[in-house]
């Protein structure tokens, strides 16, 4: 079998895996806290990590420790948080489907608060595609939501697109990816420890004895936050990060199907026509630099 069909095969399983991530946690939030689903989430994975890896970060100074800790703060605690306690309010869909526009806030970021990069008018058209589409999917009048959920869901992706960024000065260490992830999965449960102690009276650990329970927090902690990792990292280097990508937008599509046939969640027209927007607006805001992409590919085999 060829590095490029693995490369496939590696991207497919990744993204079904990150689409399923917000059924698994739907069915968790019936006896869990959204805290307590993410703090057990989080230290299976930095165990696994630190199984992987087997090697510790040097500690060089609190300036570069400070870039893992707001990483830790954004990337793992707030953005997934905010999620989880999305899902309370909101269909797994809604969260899945709005989660999607993250590239939007870190291009928006990056060019208003770093001053990095120009915002082409596709992209402008794209994102007000995709906001229209939000809000038709947030006021689909479906049972059981409440709008505060994918407002949540929203600025979840604000928080996604701060830590990308400060992953991106972080990979100019020059660490391995798998310590890196390790130290910022460590800061992470630090500043979630607080809010859990906070938010539980006490802990059944007779939940535990549900097959379905442990089957779910071993899917978010070992393939959702340890496997992905590695699986997506493999897919980037054998077919390129513009084929990678394309992947990504599947994302939406799959939540929203495995949310009807697993949790019965039910599709409106409304919700239907908001996807599409969203989606295309996506594509739109993503055309830019994906052709740009190819061009450049282009360009290195001709050099090469």
């Amino acid at each position: 079998m060829s590095n490029t069909i693995k490369g496939h095969l590696s991207a497919s399983l990744t993204v079904i895996i990150w689409a399923l991530t917000f059924i698994s946690t739907k069915i968790l939030l019936k006896d869990f806290l959204p805290i307590e689903i993410l703090f057990i989430r989080f230290l299976i994975g930095f165990f696994v990590l630190t199984i992987a890896s087997r090697k510790i970060l040097p500690f060089k100074s609190w300036r570069e420790e400070g870039y893992y800790i707001f990483a830790g703060l954004f990337g793992v605690f707030l953005y997934y948080y905010l999620e989880n306690v999305a899902l309370t309010f909101t269909l797994a869909m809604n969260v899945g489907i709005i989660g999607s526009v993250s590239p939007f806030m870190t291009a928006l970021l990056s060019r208003f608060v770093l001053k990095q990069g120009k915002i082409p008018r596709v992209f402008v058209l794209g994102f007000i595609c995709s906001m229209i589409g939000i809000v038709l999917i947030s006021l689909s009048g479906a049972i059981n939501t409440h709008p505060l959920g994918d407002i949540l869901a929203l600025i979840a992706t604000v928080c996604w697109a701060a830590y990308s960024l400060i992953v991106n000065k972080i990979s100019d260490f020059g660490y391995s990816i798998f310590a890196v992830t390790q130290r910022i999965f460590f800061y992470g449960l630090i500043v979630m420890t607080p809010v859990l102690f906070l938010s539980i009276d006490s802990f059944a650990f007779s939940r535990f004895t549900q097959i379905e329970t442990v089957g779910n927090l071993l899917f978010l902690g070992v393939g959702a936050s340890a496997l992905c990792f590695v699986t997506w990292n493999f897919s980037v280097k054998n077919l390129g990060a513009v084929r990678a990508t394309l992947y990504i937008y599947t994302i939406p599509m799959l939540t929203t199907l495995a949310s009807v046939l697993i949790l019965g969640e039910s599709l409106t027209s409304r919700t239907v026509i908001g996807i599409l927007l969203t989606l295309t607006g996506l594509v739109l805001s993503e055309l830019p630099s994906l052709l740009q992409q190819r061009k450049n590919k282009k360009q290195t085999h001709l050099h090469g």
